[in-house]
């Protein structure tokens, strides 16, 4: 696979096969992203990987968080503003509408809204998950490497045939996290990912989020 197919083809999955992932295929791909640019080489980012019974007791415990309600809130970290801008705000509320439309699920119905942000804990069922974290200390330029670290796992997965879903939602429910991974209180979580192969079959599989305009976001500068 080119590097143009996997950029176009890479997606937000959200249902996956319970087909295994390999030991070795996860390591082929973490190997390949260890490339990843960062800002003089300070590789800012550490992934932990998660299958089998460690995945299930994140799953479980996060899952029990969220049914009674315990989530701590993105404002806690310092992740999403308080208040989005209208600009920002259209764009979240069309990917979720068009994601509740697929799967059926009506305005108002707050059952099934809650079931389906319930999968995010769920990992969408993917067999595999990955969680990236970076030293507590550093700073916005440290995250923004830690992206491109996780941009370039979602590209060499796709080169292994794999899909991926990034996470923010487990910013929410960290304690679990932190405890069945045995990471350090030095640490803070950047974001979560599922890790898996895609069901063909899952109606929420066919969503393609809309992308703006190039006009609306490029900038150009001294082609004249």
């Amino acid at each position: 696979m080119d590097i143009e197919e996997a950029i176009l083809s890479r997606r937000s999955i959200r249902a996956f096969t319970e087909q295994p992932v390999s030991k070795e295929k996860i390591e082929k791909v973490l190997s390949i992203s260890q490339r990843s640019p960062s800002g003089t080489n300070t590789q800012p980012w550490h992934a932990y990987v998660c299958t089998g019974k460690v995945r299930d007791a994140i799953v479980k415990d996060v899952c029990e968080l969220f049914d009674s309600g315990q989530a701590s809130s993105y404002a806690e970290y310092d992740y999403y503003p308080e208040k989005w801008n209208e600009l920002h705000t259209s764009r979240r509320r069309k990917i979720g509408w068009d994601l509740y439309g697929l799967v059926g699920i009506q305005k108002g119905d707050r059952k099934r809204t809650a079931l389906q942000a319930r999968r995010n804990y769920c990992f969408f069922d993917a067999p595999v998950g990955i969680f990236f974290t970076t030293d507590a200390y550093l700073g916005k330029g440290s995250w923004s490497d830690v992206g491109l670290y996780m941009q370039t796992v979602m590209l060499a997965a796709r080169g292994e045939g794999l899909h991926t879903c990034p996470q923010a939602a487990w910013i929410t429910f960290q304690e679990p996290i932190f405890k069945h991974l045995n990471i350090p209180s030095t640490q803070v979580l950047v974001s979560g990912m599922a890790l898996g192969y895609e069901d063909t079959s899952a109606v929420e599989n066919t969503l393609v989020s809309v992308r703006e305009e190039l006009e609306n976001v490029i900038h150009y500068s001294g082609f004249d």
